[in-house]
């Protein structure tokens, strides 16, 4: 069992986020498990690696103590992701954050154009990220112009896909597995996969499954972390 001063030395705990949790709700709920548990400070240093939304689940890499500088490091790393694209419609959150705002035929497709619009996100693309999301401009983030209804100018990115590959195509769903570079929105890649197939697309699941070389494989349900620590000795 890990003890108190092998959290403020610095720890690297692979946490896998439940749906619907926030990063920042994750974090606070291992933060007070230490310091209930434990008899941390209350200004122990913890933080993540990485926010995942709350409609994704999967690997969030929570760094205690001295390894709160190796943060911006792990933030670097490539990410992989596995999910659910629904073709045919869009979202303005192009998720299921908010409800479908447009339909589009998807009797067209073909197993062809399916291929076609997959190679072509593959590589350096430029991105334009989601309305929906925590980029600031002009001082408020993102998702706060948008949910007041104000339209904001949004500049493209670069982005590097170094795989993408499509596990599963049952219209008007695919799945698919994606490993990018940081700052990729898998969001913006099912609206832009959408419009490669001449039709409409929002991403429906969301999971993370790898940071550089770390596995949710090896990670502890957020729920369970409170377990698996050991109360300090009286």
């Amino acid at each position: 069992m890990l003890t108190p001063e092998d959290y403020i030395n610095g720890q690297i705990l692979l946490i896998d986020k439940p749906l619907k949790w926030s990063s920042f709700q994750a974090v606070n709920k291992l933060k007070y498990t230490l310091i209930n548990k434990l008899g941390l400070p209350k200004k122990f240093k913890i933080g993540h690696a990485g926010t995942l939304d709350p409609l994704a689940s999967g690997l969030l890499i929570v760094c205690t103590g001295k390894f709160t500088k190796r943060i911006t490091e792990l933030q670097g790393m490539p990410k992989e992701y596995t999910g659910t694209f629904h073709i045919g419609a869009t979202t303005p959150s192009y998720d299921l954050e908010t409800e479908i705002d447009a339909t589009f035929p998807i009797e067209h497709i073909t197993p062809e154009l399916i291929e076609k619009a997959r190679l072509s996100f593959v590589g350096e693309i430029d991105q334009k990220p989601p309305v929906f999301s925590a980029i600031k401009k002009d001082g408020k983030r993102l998702y706060e112009h948008a949910r007041a209804g104000e339209k904001v100018e949004i500049a493209h990115r670069k982005t590097t896909i170094h795989e993408f590959e499509l596990t599963r195509i049952a219209l008007p769903e695919i799945d698919f597995r994606v490993v990018c570079s940081k700052g990729t929105y898998i969001r913006s890649l099912a609206f832009d996969f959408g419009l490669a197939l001449g039709s409409g697309s929002h991403l429906t699941a969301l999971r993370r499954t790898k940071i550089g070389e770390f596995s949710v494989e090896n990670a502890i349900l957020a729920t369970d972390f409170e377990a698996s620590v050991s109360p300090k000795q009286a």
